[in-house]
Parts: C-alpha cells; sequence; structure tokens
C-alpha cells in the first residue's frame, strides 16, 4: 500500500493586495478562506514610486491583513505572481485574536511615500485591474520563468485594465451577440512579449449556421487601450497638433516616418480615459485640459490588434506661445507641437500628409461639429 504524500501547510499573512481573497483565488487556482491578523510596530504605507504599498516599521504601528494557510505547492504560485510588485517573503510575528503566529510576509522593496496606504480605495480603483491581470500572469506559471514576466508587470498591468474596459456592456443592435461557448480555445501561445507582445491563438468559432468552425490559428498584436485628443481653439479657429517618428510608417518602408498626429497615449492602469487624455496633453503639448468632448471610442485595426482607442476633441485656448517641442525625459520622446488654423488641417487631410486612423476621425468629426462649436 502506497503512502500518501505530505502536504505541508504554511501560513501566509497578507497586508496589500492580496488581502482581496478573490485576487487570491485566481493565484492560488482555489477556494479561500482566512482570518483577520495584523502585524505589530508597521505601518502600511503607499510607495513613492509605484501603486503597491510598502511596510514601515515604527513603534505603535498596526497593518491589518489577513491570515492564509496555503501548500508548498500553492507557495509557488504566490512567489511567482508576487514577483512583479512584492519582492520575498520572510517570516514575521503577525498578532491575531488568539494570540501571535509565526506568517510569511511579503515585504515589498521601494521607499514609501508618506501616505497611508488605504485596502479598500486600492481595491476600488485597482482590484478588478490586478485580478484580470492575476489571470494573465497565472496562465505563465510554469510557461514563463517568473522574472520574464515580472520585467513586464507593468505592461500586463495596462492589459488587465483594457481587459476590464472591454468586459463593459457594449451595443447589440446588429452584430451575432456572442456566448462564452461561441469561442472555444484549444491553445494559446506568447512567441513574442516586450513592451508590447504577440499572441497566437488555436481557436474555433461559432458559424452563422450555429455550427462551430474548423480549428483555426490566428495571430494578434496585444496593445493596451490609449487615447487621442485633440485641441481646438474655437474662437481662433485653430488645432495644436503634434509631429514625431513612428516606428510603424518606418518598418513599412515610408521613407516618411515623422507622422502628424492628435496627441496620444497608452492608458495607464488606474486611469480613466479621459484622465489618461489629461496627461498626455500636458506630456506632449504641455496643455492643462479640462474640456473634453467624445469623439469615438473604436478598434482602428481589429483584424490584427486588440488595441482599443478613445478619441477627444478638446476645447481649449490655443494662443501663438502653445506649440513647443515637449515629451517625457527618459523615454526617448522628441514631440513638435504645430498650430494649424482649421483650413490648414482639413487641407493636410485632403492631401494625404495626415494619414493616421485616430487624426483623420478627430478631424473629420470637428469639421461637423465645428460651427455648434464656435457658436457656443
Amino acid at each position: 500500500m502506497g503512502r500518501k504524500a505530505l502536504v505541508l501547510s504554511i501560513t501566509y499573512f497578507f497586508y496589500g493586495p492580496l488581502r482581496d481573497l478573490a485576487l487570491l483565488e485566481v493565484v492560488l487556482g482555489r477556494a479561500v478562506s482566512g482570518a483577520d491578523g495584523w502585524l505589530p510596530d508597521h505601518a502600511v504605507c503607499c510607495a513613492a514610486d509605484a501603486r503597491f504599498p510598502v511596510l514601515v516599521a515604527g513603534a505603535g504601528g498596526r497593518a491589518p491583513g489577513v491570515l492564509v494557510a496555503v501548500s508548498e505547492a500553492e507557495a509557488a504560485r504566490l512567489a511567482f505572481f508576487a514577483a512583479g510588485f512584492a519582492g520575498a517573503a520572510q517570516a514575521m510575528t503577525v498578532m491575531q485574536a488568539e494570540g501571535a503566529v509565526l506568517a510569511q510576509v511579503f515585504c515589498a522593496v521601494g521607499r514609501a511615500g508618506g501616505a497611508a496606504w488605504v485596502y479598500e480605495d486600492w481595491q476600488r480603483q485597482f482590484g478588478a485591474e490586478l485580478r484580470a491581470t492575476a489571470r494573465d500572469v497565472m496562465a505563465l506559471y510554469g510557461v514563463k520563468p517568473a522574472a520574464v514576466v515580472a520585467a513586464r508587470f507593468e505592461q500586463m498591468l495596462a492589459r488587465g485594465a483594457s481587459r476590464v474596459r472591454a468586459a463593459q456592456a457594449a451595443p447589440l443592435a446588429l452584430r451575432h451577440a456572442a456566448a462564452q461557448a461561441d469561442v472555444a480555445v484549444a491553445a494559446l501561445r506568447e512567441p513574442y512579449a516586450r513592451f508590447f507582445a504577440m499572441e497566437e491563438v488555436d481557436v474555433r468559432f461559432r458559424r452563422f449556421d450555429g455550427s462551430m468552425s474548423p480549428q483555426v490559428t490566428r495571430a494578434g498584436f496585444i496593445a493596451c487601450d490609449a487615447v487621442t485628443v485633440l485641441p481646438y481653439d474655437p474662437v481662433r479657429d485653430r488645432v495644436l497638433v503634434i509631429d514625431q517618428f513612428r516606428a510603424g510608417p518606418y518598418l513599412r518602408g515610408d521613407p516618411q516616418p515623422w507622422q502628424i498626429e492628435a496627441i496620444a497615449g497608452r492608458i495607464d492602469p488606474g486611469e480613466t480615459p479621459v484622465e489618461a487624455a489629461r496627461r498626455e496633453a500636458v506630456e506632449e503639448a504641455g496643455l492643462v485640459l479640462d474640456d473634453l468632448l467624445p469623439v469615438a471610442s473604436y478598434y482602428p485595426s481589429p483584424g490584427c490588434s486588440s488595441e482599443f482607442l478613445y478619441s477627444f476633441v478638446a476645447l481649449t485656448d490655443l494662443p501663438d506661445t502653445a506649440a513647443g517641442v515637449f515629451g517625457v525625459e527618459g523615454e526617448a520622446e522628441d514631440i513638435r507641437g504645430h498650430l494649424l488654423s482649421f483650413a490648414r488641417l482639413m487641407a493636410l487631410v485632403a492631401s494625404g500628409e495626415i494619414s493616421n486612423a485616430p487624426t483623420l476621425l478627430s478631424a473629420l468629426w470637428l469639421a461637423q461639429n465645428r460651427d455648434r462649436l464656435r457658436k457656443a
């Protein structure tokens, strides 16, 4: 008679995002329950350079959290996931109503920003995004080394946020209303992953006659949700556009890879599209924008890319001094602003010198709404 394998139980104390038991269930792959506890003589503070918390030692402090027992195999899953934001675990004395207990605690490396980290506030802003990210991260467990996945954690967070926005209700007046069983995935591969990623999927999908298609292989460029914003001064009747080098046209073989564009950028984790548009306007054009008007929300190239854009026109003051050279230091951005009359903008659209979809769409929206905006 064979021996039954011994499963050791290890107690962990979670004071940060992993206090979210729904998130912990994704990481461990099972239902989870925990017990309340606290780490004495410590406080949980916001990190100075990240959205995740750090532990700060201090007499009289009390860092609340939850105690959870896990197996050795589950501890390995925890370490894989936490490598992206929480550092290594170490043994610490944790208190609970029944007394002291020795538990493993992930002690995030970072400099405290001073403000207290409030779990409930974090959960409202980032909880759904991190749960979505955890599903992507844990799909790579046993496939890629933890260090490789951790190096892309910020990009994966942005993708998790895109997943949350994608799950929101969308109009279904004409197109096929998909059910979960309408797409069956046999295999998913990630042959390339750095700032962007490529994924390849073996998939079957529901045909319009009700049957399932044969298995086919499809590949997609994985990009996060992004925003574009075209600043417009209705009094002076002019816009601000930017001019910068773009890799896409260059790789296509275009001898003129600089593009005339609307301000654009990725939506960071925890941001709304409007917040991202305002941040990008400061970074790329030095503009502080308030009045943002939605143009459209759309997939610019759904046949090959997951990118989803939110485009805006912003009503703002554009004096002669508004144009300049901008960009985020450390990101190799070299961005020049141009002030254009509305007539010049539309001439560039007609000539084809403006040749990217978001700027074309925003310019055509502005042409349709310009008289109304100027009168208002």
